[in-house]
Formats: structure tokens, C-alpha cells, sequence
């Protein structure tokens, strides 16, 4: 059945029919939920019945409805303009860079993801409300707010029309320009906004989108200050805008003043619990996205291409069913489970690619490998791509899941806001405290290490905490400011605002004048229920709770560079509890952005209903495929290789890729008008005033507490721009530090996340100051708030065994107690004592000289055997000194006093003061060097 308004509204009007009987008939259910309101309980059963239509529907159909054309009010003003070539040239430049050579070979390539359909030239859309567009034009004054504006859809739907009632919200709210690209991507900035129609996946995969809303703020830059722009988005779209900001922090490119974050998807590889559990407050398919078969989706698996490359498919598309005949069952190829796996498989973690013997299942993508999981004993393999926005091996690369980026810190403020309700709010919590506290929450060792010439490791440390607004919203779905004409609704906007107008003026070092429109808002005069409005004022009344602010509204301070924030459904505020309390900030680095097994259940289960009922549909897509094969496609050159679902890789000679033309879409229509009507009601009321509207100022004083805008990197990050090596890097270590919460009160430039290597580096800015007595043997003597480091107890038997030198242990360990002359000579040469003599008689006797600090470590653990005591002592001249056999002279001796004087004790240990750099080791076959040669 075709997907149009008229389909769609028959597939709907049953549930909304419904939700109004079942709302007023059962009420009991949706007490102190958000639901209790009848605007927000009908509009998350439209969604959610709308969502489910259209997965029985082609991807190319759902996106022909979601991006058909919507007029706009006539209060609003748009203007559609083309981005220059000349700034996706520059914009795919900082992402090769960005990509690095490790990166362009995963993706495919540099080239095939900057191609564009024949007449589809990068777009925007400017909308401004008409009113302070003519104030502008009036008063001449170019604009210094602007929201540029990236829509969700899951990537691979949705567009500004469909999103433009939420634009001219924002427009309205914080009185500003909003900038949206007109592709697949939307942009909104105050003052203007601007939205940016960026290029959808799965047909236009990662990293095109990006690709597309980069180059929209490159231009913005040529007409806006940076210090004049919020970027903000929603779902994917607030992903694209992490992700968009850690690009231009890397490469240089002036950071806005700003971000704002409404449920960004931000982890692909759907890691964290709440998406395996149950949320039926929100509206978000469990299971992902299925969709009818086509052309576009889903791309040849792995089994597929074979089969073609075989010309398996080839003989079917010769409609040979002697040779070949398939049941509808035989399509289903989304994943195969092997019942008889090898004994002990267990799945992988991401602390380390390699388990010893054990064999594990590849559930950490970027191996190249199809990914698999143990489920119930069964080894389940999965061949399908999950994501339409990245093929399997990509799903975990930071610009496609941000959560696994080395650092996020160096970003402009951010407002996080989450649904306590929706599948993503774990990944979005630990988005919030990962961005605040960078090196708290650094990803697993599997991804820091690969791409070893990015130096993951260090940039953990190297930029400083971003300062984050978070607020987790009870109960409320996904993107809840959709539900635009709705009470929740209406307190988020005003917390966008408030946050908005906070950043532009901080950023602008001024004040900002806002529309104060509590006296014009509809919502606010309207009569609800009245057992809520005296819940809200009831709250509102209580100790330490307080209504979410609007704009102009001071900005609460940032304690530890974060604002946390838990607000109900009627704006009233409270803290946020602990970090130990969130599920998404208690799992283990190992286990973020490794599969799991709840969310691969729900996928499998709808995989499989989606390809059995689909069979025939699938089958007449591999047909056709073959065909297309057999032709021949376009290429691009040597090394580019655009993934199976990518059109660019799917070129046929001669054929017509341009867009259709767009039609109007009615039902898109009046669902912008449902939502506009709010917008629309309060103009006239500001119109039928006695006086104007009252305003309020946003001062760059609020906020206290935040870190200066341009302040980003930390001292390791400015030795890193000098090209000097950082003094700390994050590694594998037992260590564990004890750190100052700041208990005291102390405002001082250094805290508790401040790395030992920043505290060097200051001091060594700070000349003439006292030196600290509680570091570290490393960083001793160099800090003035320090971290504490204590060792965790190892097992003693292997260190036994196990030799260092300059505390770094040797890759083997003695078996027993036995000593060979050439592990006695390496330990001695090195100046490394074991922990006690285990030389025997004839090791004694070889010949192999002894140094200073084998005797004194020694001594000082009463470590002798009795044997070694007497020939030690046979060994020892008359003059106090030690000798060494190869070079009996004054240059060669140490004088016993000067021993003492020299000690140095690194993690309990007695070790030599000289020591030789380690390319002098030797064995004892070896000419062993003297003691002046080492010198």
C-alpha cells in the first residue's frame, strides 16, 4: 500500500480514537505520570502507531512523506539559500583530517561520500519570525543570535519541514534566527535560524551527514561570530552536533558559544541497560528500525555478496527454479546461530582484544569481522547491518557513537536534556558526565589503542572539563519538545532558552535582552487539571525546589563544571542523584560500545518476523541486484570502496539519480499546524496587550562557576601543541588515585580532576614555591594540590620472579628460585635488586662482577643467604669499596658512603640511583660494559 496523508491517517485515527477513550475511562494508570495529560497521552500514541505504520513501508517511502513540503505560518519568515561549493571542499578536508588514514580506510574511502545526486546541491533554510525580522531590517542590525539546527530521524529520516514548527519555537523563545540545512539535517540559531538539509543514510551512509552539516557552519562563520551561534539538535541530530564539535575543537575551527542537546543518540552499539529494558513510556521501536525490503535497505550481507560473487544470484535472476529453488524461509539471512559453538566461548569485553586461550565471540565492532554473541549457549552471528547510518564494522568509530571519543572536554557549554522515560537515557547521563569529567570516563583500552597514531591515550587528559547543564525530565519520552504543544513541552523550551540566552551573552560578554512572555503563554493561562496546578505549586513551595527557569533567569552555578538537574512534569526541579545511583555511569568501561545481549534479543526477534513475512520482497531485491551487478556500476577509482547501501557505490551508466519533485504533504501539514497553534495564539495575544510583553536581561555573571569559554586545554594538552612529550598519559596500571573532593571549599585554579602531569607543569610555571611532600615518587616536589597515588597490592609470588628496571618489569619471570649467570648479570648491571639473593655458589664463583645496589637492597631486606653473606664479604677490599671484576681501579669503585647518599626507592622498592638506559642490557655471553662505559 503506497504511504501518503490519507493511508496514514486510516493506520492512525484508530489510535487516537482509542487513546481519548481509554484516557478519560481509565485514569488511574496515568496518575503522576506525563501522560495525564490528554495532549501528551494522544501524541505519544500517535508516534508510536506512526513509527510502526511506516516500518511496513520502504525506506525511500518514509522519507518521501517525512520531507515533503509544508507551507509555513505567515508570521514566520523563511529563506532558502545555497551553501557554496567551497565549504564542503573545506568541510571534507577537516574530516579526511579528522579520519585520519586509519579512518578513511574503514570508511572506504575520501571521495564517494562528497558525492552528491545531480542537482542536489547543498541547501539551508533561514526562519526567523517575521516580526523581529522587520526590527532587524528596522534597526539594521545583522543578528547576534543564531541557532544553527540538525533534526533527528535516525538518520535516515525527517527533514526541516517536518521539524520547522519546532524551529520557529526556538525562534520565538529566545528571539533569534534560526539556521536549518534543507537536505536531511536541520539547523536552528537564535535571533536567525538556520536549518540545513543534509543528505540521509542509508542511501547517503556516515559520513556524509556530517560531512553536510560541518560545511553549513563553515559558512556560518563567513556571516556569524562564532561567539553569536548555539548549535543544537535532537536525537541523531544531537549526536551530529557531538560529533560536529569535536571535529572543530581538534582542527582548530572556532566552537560556538554554546550547544543544546535534546536526547542525543550518541551510542550505536546500544551498550547501555536501559535499551535493554523495558520502556514503555516512550515511543522508540524496542527492537530498532525494521523496514520493507528495497533497493536501499537492507544492503547485501556478507553471505549475499558471495552468493553473488558465485553467480548464485545471477542464475536466479534467469528464473532457473529447476537448479534453484528457495522457500520463503531461505531469505532469511539477517543472522545464523550456531548451536554448537566451541566449548567455553564467552563474549569479548573491550579491556583487552585477546583473552589468553579462551575463545570469545566478536561482539566489539571495528574487527572487519561480522559480529557474534553468545545467547542462551548459542553462538549467534550477525549478517545484516543493524544501523542504516553505519555499516556493522562502524558502529562504534567516536564521530558515529560520541560516548567513545578519548576525551569530550574542550567543548562549549552544553545543555543535555533527557527523558526520564526514553530506551537512550543511560548513554545520554554518561554523555553529560563523560563531557564534565573527560578523564573519569575514558573509553576501554580496545578502543584508545585502535589507532595508535592518534594518541587516544593522551588525549584523555589533554583537554579540560566542559561545563554541562543535564536535565533528566521524568518520565518523558524521546525528544519530548516535539510534542511541542504540550505542558512538558513548554518547560523545556523555556530551558533552552534560558540556557541559550546564558551562553550567547557569557560568550559576547554582555547583556542579552529576552522576551519575558509568561503573561502571553497560552499554556500557562490555559485550564488544566486542577490537581496539577496545585501539585506544581505545592512543589514549587517546598525547601530547595524551585520552578525550571526561562530565559533570563540566572543560570544556577556549576559545581564541579556540571549542573544537575531532575525536573517533573511540572517544571519543578530537584537534584539529580548520585553518579553510584545512575545505571549509566556505573558500567565499566570494558562494556561500553560492546553489543549486548538484551538489545540483540529484540533485534533478532523483529529480524525475524520483518524477513519471513517479507521473503518474496527480499528475493526480487537480490534479483534485481544481480542484474545491476551484471551491468556494471560507476566507480570512483583505486581505494574507494563505498559500503553496499551507499547510492554513490550503486551508479548505474545512463541512469537518472535526481530527486523527485517535492509535492505537499497535507498530513504533514497539519500536524505543523497542531503544533504551531501555540506560537500562533500567543502572537495575537501579544498583539492584543495593552503594553508590551515585559523583557528581562541575561547576564554573563550567571553560571557561576564555569570555566572561561576559551580555556579548553589543559597544561599536558598545551606540551602536546608544542610538540613536547606530555609527562602523563593513561595506561594500564594497578594504581588507583585518591584524589581531593574539594571538602575544603578551596576555589583555587587546581581540583580534584586536575591530572599529577598539570601539577608539574604549573609548578614549573611557578618558580620559588614550597614543594609538596604528597605526590608520587614521580611527580614529587612539583604541585600544589596534589593527587595521591597508592599502590594496589599485587602478588608478591610474582614479583618474586619478576625483575624490573625503572619500574618497569621485564617481559618474563625466573621459574622458582633458581638464577642463571645471565639473569644475574642483567639484574646487577641494571642496578635492580631481586627482592632476595637467590644466586648459588657456582653463579657466585662465574666471574660476573657486583654492583652497589644488589649489597645495599640486600641488606636493607635482610635478604642474605647465608652462603652469599660469606662470599660477599670475601668480595669486599679493605679500602670500603666495591670492585668490579673486569676494571680493578679508582674509576671503577664505589665508595660504601657514597652508596647510602644515592639510594632511591620507587613503589616500596630499594633501587640504583645510576642506572644505564636499557639499550645497554646484556646477557652473559656478552662483553659486559664497566661501570665508566655505562657512564
Amino acid at each position: 500500500m503506497v504511504m501518503n496523508t490519507a493511508t496514514v491517517g486510516a493506520a492512525v485515527t484508530p489510535a487516537v480514537i482509542e487513546t481519548f477513550l481509554t484516557h478519560y475511562l481509565n485514569r488511574k494508570p496515568l496518575a503522576q505520570k506525563p501522560t495525564a495529560h490528554i495532549s501528551y497521552d494522544e501524541g505519544i500514541h500517535l508516534i508510536r502507531k506512526f513509527l510502526i505504520y511506516a516500518s511496513h513501508h520502504t525506506v525511500e517511502e518514509i522519507q518521501r512523506f517525512t520531507s515533503q513540503w509544508v507551507p509555513h505560518p505567515h508570521w514566520v519568515k523563511v529563506d532558502e539559500l545555497k551553501i557554496p561549493e567551497e565549504y564542503t571542499t573545506k568541510a571534507a578536508q577537516a574530516v579526511q583530517e579528522q579520519l585520519g588514514h586509519h579512518g578513511i580506510e574503514k570508511v572506504g574511502g575520501k571521495i564517494w561520500w562528497q558525492w552528491r545526486r545531480p542537482g542536489s546541491e547543498l541547501a539551508a533554510e533561514w526562519i526567523e519570525m517575521r516580526a523581529d525580522y522587520q526590527e532587524r531590517k528596522r534597526t539594521k542590525n545583522p543578528g547576534t543570535r543564531v541557532m544553527l539546527y540538525v533534526h533527528g530521524g535516525a538518520y535516515f529520516f525527517g527533514s526541516v519541514d517536518e521539524h520547522r514548527y519546532q524551529l520557529q519555537r526556538h525562534a520565538r523563545k529566545l528571539k533569534a534566527r534560526v539556521f536549518a540545512r534543507i537536505k536531511d539535517l536541520s539547523l536552528s540559531c537564535t535571533k536567525l535560524i538556520q536549518a540545513a538539509r543534509y543528505r540521509l543514510a542509508p542511501q547517503f551512509p556516515f559520513p556524509c551527514g556530517l560531512h553536510d552539516c560541518l560545511a553549513a557552519y563553515l559558512y556560518l562563520l563567513t556571516v556569524q561570530d562564532p561567539s553569536h551561534i548555539i548549535l543544537a539538535g535532537d536525537s541523531a541530530g544531537g549526536g551530529m552536533v557531538v560529533s560536529m564539535m569535536v571535529i572543530l575543537r581538534d582542527r582548530g575551527i572556532p566552537l560556538p558559544a554554546g550547544a543544546i542537546l535534546i536526547s542525543p543518540w550518541c551510542d550505536l552499539t546500544h551498550s547501555f541497560p536501559s535499551v535493554a529494558g523495558d520502556n514503555p513510556l516512550d515511543y522508540v521501536p524496542p527492537y530498532g528500525f525494521q523496514q520493507k525490503p528495497s533497493a536501499s535497505w537492507p544492503p547485501p550481507n556478507s553471505d549475499d555478496m558471495l552468493a553473488i560473487e558465485e553467480g548464485l544470484i545471477q542464475s536466479l535472476s534467469h528464473n532457473d527454479q529447476s537448479k534453484h529453488h528457495q522457500s520463503e524461509a531461505d531469505a532469511v539471512q539477517g543472522f545464523h546461530a550456531d548451536t554448537h559453538p566451541n566449548f567455553g566461548t564467552q563474549n569479548a569485553n573491550a579491556a583487552s582484544r585477546t583473552n589468553g586461550n579462551v575463545p570469545t565471540a566478536n561482539t566489539i565492532p571495528g574487527s572487519g569481522r561480522d559480529l557474534s554473541i553468545m545467547i542462551d549457549g548459542k553462538l549467534v552471528e550477525i549478517k545484516d547491518q543493524i544501523q542504516m547510518y553505519a555499516s556493522n564494522h562502524l558502529i562504534s568509530h567516536p564521530l558515529v557513537s560520541p560516548i567513545l571519543q578519548s576525551s569530550l572536554g574542550g567543548l562549549p557549554p552544553l545543555l543535555i536534556q533527557t527523558g526520564g522515560g526514553e530506551m537512550l537515557r543511560d548513554e545520554q547521563i554518561y554523555l553529560a558526565h563523560k563531557a564534565a569529567n573527560p578523564t573519569k570516563y575514558p573509553p576501554g583500552d580496545v578502543f584508545l589503542d585502535e589507532s595508535p597514531h592518534n594518541h587516544n591515550r593522551n588525549q584523555v587528559n589533554r583537554w579540560k572539563p566542559t561545563d554541562v547543564q543535564l536535565q533528566v525530565w521524568d518520565d518523558l519520552c524521546h525528544v519530548a519538545p516535539t510534542l511541542s504543544f504540550t505542558r512538558p513541552a513548554k518547560y523545556m523550551y523555556r530551558s533552552i532558552a534560558q540556557f541559550g540566552a546564558w551562553a550567547l551573552a557569557r560568550a559576547q560578554k554582555t547583556e542579552i535582552e529576552i522576551l519575558d512572555d509568561d503573561d502571553v503563554s497560552v499554556i500557562s493561562m490555559s485550564d488544566s487539571e486542577e490537581d496539577d496546578a496545585n501539585a506544581e505549586k505545592e512543589k514549587s513551595d517546598d525547601a530547595g525546589y524551585k520552578a525550571v527557569g526561562k530565559a533570563g533567569d540566572a543560570l544556577p552555578p556549576f559545581k564541579d563544571h556540571m549542573i544537575r538537574e531532575r525536573v517533573d512534569r511540572h517544571g519543578i526541579v530537584r537534584p539529580l542523584e548520585p553518579e553510584s545511583e545512575l545505571p549509566g555511569c556505573s558500567l565499566p568501561p570494558s562494556e561500553i560500545g560492546v553489543i549486548k545481549e538484551g538489545p540483540v534479543k529484540k533485534w533478532m526477534s523483529a529480524k525475524r518476523e520483518w524477513d519471513t513475512r517479507y521473503a518474496s520482497a527480499k528475493r526480487r531485491v537480490q534479483k534485481q541486484r544481480a542484474r545491476e551487478l551484471a551491468q556494471g556500476y560507476q566507480q570512483f577509482g583505486a581505494g574507494e570502496v563505498p559500503p553496499p547501501s551507499a547510492l554513490a557505490g550503486r551508479r548505474k551508466t545512463g541512469a537518472d539519480l535526481r530527486e523527485g519533485k517535492k509535492e505537499r504533504s497535507w498530513g504533514m501539514s497539519l500536524w505543523s499546524l497542531w503544533g504551531s497553534k501555540h506560537d500562533q495564539d500567543a502572537i495575537k495575544l501579544e498583539q492584543e496587550a495593552d503594553k508590551a510583553p515585559e523583557t528581562t536581561l541575561a547576564s554573563a555573571e550567571d553560571g557561576a562557576g564555569a570555566r572561561p569559554l576559551h580555556d579548553t586545554k589543559t597544561n599536558q594538552g598545551k606540551l602536546l601543541d608544542k610538540g613536547k612529550k606530555p609527562s602523563y598519559s593513561r595506561s594500564r596500571s594497578r594504581r588507583r588515585a585518591v584524589t581531593d573532593q574539594n571538602q575544603t571549599e578551596n576555589q583555587d585554579e587546581v581540583d580534584e580532576k586536575t591530572p599529577a602531569a598539570d601539577l608539574l607543569a604549573m609548578r614549573n610555571e611557578k618558580p620559588g614555591q614550597p614543594s609538596d611532600n604528597y605526590l608520587a615518587t614521580e611527580f614529587a616536589a612539583n604541585s600544589t594540590n596534589p593527587a595521591i597515588f597508592l599502590k594496589v597490592p599485587t602478588n608478591e609470588e610474582y614479583d618474586l620472579k619478576r625483575p624490573k628496571a625503572d619500574g618497569i618489569a621485564f617481559p618474563f619471570s625466573i621459574a622458582g628460585h633458581n638464577a642463571s649467570a645471565s639473569m644475574t648479570t642483567l639484574t646487577s648491571e641494571v642496578g635492580v635488586p631481586p627482592t632476595k639473593d637467590v644466586r648459588t655458589r657456582e653463579v657466585m664463583e662465574s666471574g660476573v662482577s657486583v654492583n652497589s645496589a644488589d649489597i645495599h637492597a640486600a641488606a636493607e631486606t635482610g635478604s642474605f643467604s647465608e652462603e652469599a653473606k660469606v662470599m660477599r664479604e670475601n668480595e669486599k677490599p679493605a679500602d670500603g669499596t666495591l670492585v668490579s671484576e673486569k676494571g680493578k681501579g679508582k674509576e671503577n669503585s664505589v665508595p660504601m658512603s657514597s652508596v647510602d647518599s644515592e639510594k632511591v626507592f620507587e613503589n616500596g622498592q630499594v633501587v640504583g640511583a645510576e642506572r644505564p638506559p636499557l639499550e645497554t642490557f646484556v646477557t652473559a655471553s656478552s662483553n659486559f660494559p664497566t661501570s665508566s662505559t655505562i657512564a
